[in-house]
């Protein structure tokens, strides 16, 4: 017999509840990491897997990664995670959001859902027809709330600054290569702070328009999606979906600097040690993409106004260097570092 003991990726949860409604279509999987420093806070990924157990790693490896982004960043909150599974056509309904909100509201606050990958604002108010465990919202002038995409996006901004000023000690990414992987929300915001700070930019998406409306409005150029890993440039920011760093591609990476916002973007814990064993500076993930949930805490928490989010985001740079430092006087890569640090802020050490 399976038990969720022996999933692949199960990093010893605290709750995976499965979640199935036929009428509506609705199938979740809403996975609680920890609840150590407060309600479990992650966004609902809603996106179609070739297999439903690619959604059940997806949501046990991001709840993780939630964990440790919102220990890191200081906030009140554990780590959880949703995923609704979509159907070939992407099919979403009110009536399967409405039914993910029914069964948000039964956790009874252990979770508190947001905006992820092929979720929006409009999504979240209907959610929120159900329950009260979800921000995002939409706001009025200069209220904490809304889509935490652009707060993301300068986080990760700020630490493509800080690398670079490590890496290759610039304090500006005039004149600099950034090879851009994604042309979503996030990446779309990195690309336009970049590009203001007179960077050259080269863009890829799996969706070759998205990728040219972005490079024109960057003044970047497209490649392919199958160009970008290898791409010899002074950054390589990966900011689309997670697991593209593994043996092979890592071996073929021609920069010096990997720093963007997408989740989980090492295969294994073991792909950490062979970027660094390249020289290659690396910026955690859950540590650089953190802006997001920062705003998200501070809207749900009523804890602050725009002000305090900008704040804790500017913090971003100073907790890599932290983990740069630590790594250069260990050895240890800075993934390794930053997952120790983590683990013992949620009690895991």
């Amino acid at each position: 017999m399976n038990t969720p003991w022996g999933f692949e990726d199960f990093d010893a949860h605290e709750d995976l509840h499965f979640v199935w409604n036929e009428a509506s279509g609705l199938k979740a999987i809403i996975a609680i990491h920890s609840t150590h420093l407060g309600p479990a806070a992650g966004g609902c990924r809603f996106w179609h897997y070739a297999d439903a157990a690619e959604g059940l790693k997806d949501a046990l490896r991001l709840s993780r990664g939630m964990s440790y982004k919102n220990a890191m960043a200081g906030l009140p909150l554990g780590g959880g995670k949703a995923v609704i599974i979509a159907d070939e056509k992407r099919t979403k309904t009110p009536a399967m959001l409405h039914d993910f909100g029914k069964a948000v509201d039964n956790l009874c606050g252990r979770y508190v859902t947001a905006e992820d990958v092929g979720m929006s604002v409009a999504d979240m108010i209907e959610i929120r027809r159900q329950t009260k465990f979800v921000a995002g919202l939409p706001v009025e002038g200069s209220a904490v709330g809304g889509d935490p995409g652009p707060h993301t996006s300068l986080g990760v901004f700020l630490g493509i600054k800080a690398a670079v000023r490590r890496a290759l000690g610039k304090d500006s990414l005039q004149g600099l290569h950034i090879a851009l992987q994604g042309a979503g929300s996030v990446a779309t915001g990195v690309a336009m702070h970049a590009a203001a700070e007179g960077a050259t930019l080269s863009i890829a998406d799996v969706d070759a328009a998205k990728a040219q409306k972005l490079a024109d409005a960057a003044g970047g150029k497209v490649v392919g999606a199958d160009e970008i890993l290898g791409l010899e440039a002074d950054v390589l920011s990966p900011c689309a979906l997670g697991a593209i760093f593994d043996e092979r591609s890592i071996a073929e990476l021609k920069v010096p600097i990997v720093a963007g916002g997408a989740n989980n973007q090492l295969a294994t814990p073991e792909d950490g040690a062979r970027m660094n064993a390249r020289g290659i500076l690396y910026a955690p993930d859950y540590v650089i993409n953190a802006g997001g949930i920062i705003n998200v805490c501070i809207e749900f928490l009523r804890s602050g106004d725009a002000s305090v989010v900008r704040q804790k985001i500017e913090g971003i740079p100073d907790r890599l260097e932290q983990i740069w430092a630590e790594s250069a006087e260990t050895g240890r890569d800075p993934a390794s570092v930053a997952d120790a640090m983590a683990q013992r802020l949620i009690g895991r050490a």
